[in-house]
């Protein structure tokens, strides 16, 4: 039952509006989707219309009857049309500063709130019934399918056309048809590739579908189709996958799609996992182009690239990138291998799945349900001479086991490891049961790596530092003199954010033979830690303070970010 329900049945009881009898027959013939003021409304005991005069005059709002004004064009424009569907209001009226709202449901505070902060202005509300407002949203804003269209051709018909989606299959039985959800589906695919997303995120909710892009590691609403079509569409990307059942609702699912937009082709990984309200959807795109980054492109500054240039040129050992999930370190690793990929070397990967498929190199993917788990497959490729090995993620002993043993018979290895920081990598390895002398003579390096949102190139403009920003990143006074310190403004390629891309802070730990004698002697991360910091290693949020003085990215950025890096 809605949370409200119970406080408008007694507002129509009170009202003498409907009975005790009349209440207790319709909570009996609940279909199960349907609240009871609904079932109320529907068996013709009281109108919308009453419902809503009622729910006006206990929280002293005006009611209008919006079906019968003409709303001038300048002011439905004041709405988004996105925006006016997702908050189900219509604005009716301008007054100086104020905007005049109605809204079918006055209790639904958060929705108000929501519309309020996006106008950015006076809102006035007045109330309505819902049924106007469906009425009212088809007549100015259009239907949701003709929405569609709109944006169809404002993005044009050759950008759609560069999808090069396959009608493989019609959609199962009982979905709303075949050809708005292809258009649907190419659209919003393309608008995720066009805005530079990593995710999207479809989730069903109670009484909404929400779609979500994730764009520069931050998730931001978009606008959302209507709830009848959630089930079409979720089986139209279950179609295009190949491989995933749209028969099957109850068990969580994977599959991979692969579209062309244009010149690039994208991979998206898919995987649904059944809610409440039906199957939440998360596709993850991997754009193929990602792969030719250098490594000034990742983030790196010039001393920090010469001296990762140094250890990929290492013939052998170990270089390990850590971090926590997210923080882009299969990204650093593939860019490792774009630049040694080299006709002279061969390069095997063994991968989780394989996330990109590069030119050049043998990649593996594991399977565990066959028996290709990481250390099968480890174990099969070292018979392959390779020279150089990419392992996805150093899980457990025997994975470990394996990889320095291939560091210490003359391969080269990449690999990750979730820890915060490069000093906690030995501590982890350790336990997990490798020997400290195995990890002293086979790690050369440890990067931990974080992720920072870079400045719009098109917006930034100069700022100052704040002196609680300071005090957080310890910027003494000398290091402002030379500094040219940006802050974020908003713009239409960034969205109004302020940020468009990426780019990493990196902490990098190179072990010297002090080092290795230390390991031996299990000594402890924080000795191991202030060893690194003699060695000049900066730690993430040192990085992260460079690239603020240098007007990459913001202190905001830098100090949501490193929170926990203290030293």
């Amino acid at each position: 039952m809605p949370p409200n329900d119970d406080f408008v049945l007694d507002l129509l009881r009170d009202g003498g509006l409907v009975t005790r009898t009349q209440i207790d027959d319709a909570r009996a013939h609940l279909n199960g989707t349907s609240s009871v003021v609904e079932m109320l409304v529907r068996e013709g005991a009281v109108s919308a219309d009453d419902v809503s005069r009622s729910i006006a005059a206990q929280t002293h709002m005006h009611w209008v009857d919006i079906s019968e004004m003409i709303v001038p064009p300048d002011v439905i424009n004041e709405i988004q049309p996105a925006e006016a569907r997702r908050f189900r209001m219509i604005p009716i009226a301008r007054n100086e500063a104020t905007l005049v709202v109605a809204t079918g449901d006055p209790l639904d505070f958060d929705s108000i709130d929501s519309l309020t902060y996006v106008l950015k202005c006076e809102v006035e509300l007045v109330c309505t019934s819902p049924e106007k407002i469906r009425e009212a949203l088809v007549k100015y804003y259009g239907t949701a399918d003709e929405a569609a269209d709109n944006l169809l051709r404002q993005i044009g018909d050759a950008a759609i056309a560069d999808l090069d989606l396959e009608d493989v299959a019609e959609l199962a039985e009982g979905d709303t048809g075949d050809a708005p959800i292809v258009r649907m589906v190419s659209l919003l695919l393309l608008e995720a590739h066009k805005l530079g997303a990593s995710d999207i995120h479809l989730e069903p909710l109670e009484k909404s579908f929400r779609v979500r892009f994730r764009i520069d590691g931050v998730l931001q609403e978009m606008q959302s189709p209507p709830k009848k079509l959630q089930s079409a569409i979720i089986s139209r990307l279950k179609i295009m996958t190949g491989s995933m059942s749209i028969a099957e609702k109850r068990l969580p699912q994977d599959g991979r799609i692969q579209v062309k937009m244009g010149r690039k082709s994208i991979d998206l990984r898919v995987s649904t996992v059944p809610t409440n309200h039906g199957e939440s959807m998360v596709m993850r795109l991997l754009d193929k182009t990602n792969l030719l980054l250098g490594l000034p492109e990742l983030g790196f500054l010039s001393d920090d690239e010469e001296i990762f240039e140094r250890l990929l040129r290492a013939p052998d050992g170990i270089l390990l990138v850590t971090g926590p999930t997210g923080s882009g370190k299969t990204s650093t690793l593939y860019a490792c291998l774009h630049y040694i990929n080299k006709p002279d070397r061969k390069i095997i990967t063994v991968e989780e799945p394989v996330e990109y498929q590069m030119n050049g190199i043998n990649q593996v993917q594991v399977n565990s349900d066959i028996g290709m788990t990481f250390p099968a497959a480890l174990r099969s490729i070292l018979r392959q001479a390779p020279n150089i090995i990419m392992i996805g993620e150093i899980r457990d002993l025997e994975t470990a086991s394996i990889a320095i043993n291939a560091s210490l018979t003359g391969h080269l290895v990449f690999s990750t490891l979730h820890t915060n920081d490069a000093p906690s990598a030995i501590a982890r390895l350790i336990d997990i049961g490798v020997q400290p002398f195995l990890v002293a003579t086979s790690i050369r390096a440890i990067m931990a790596q974080r992720l920072v949102r870079r400045l719009c190139t098109k917006c930034k403009e100069p700022g100052q530092l704040s002196d609680s920003e300071l005090r957080a990143l310890r910027i003494e006074a000398s290091q402002m003199d030379e500094a040219n310190v940006l802050r974020p403004v908003g713009c239409e390629r960034c969205r109004q954010t302020g940020y468009k891309g990426r780019m990493g802070i990196f902490e990098i730990f190179e072990i010297d033979d002090e080092v290795r004698h230390m390991v031996n002697d299990r000594a402890s991360t924080l000795h191991l830690r202030q060893r690194a910091r003699e060695l000049g290693m900066r730690t993430l949020r040192e990085d992260g303070v460079r690239k603020v003085l240098a007007g990459l990215t913001s202190a905001e950025e830098v100090i949501s970010i490193t929170m926990g890096d203290l030293n």
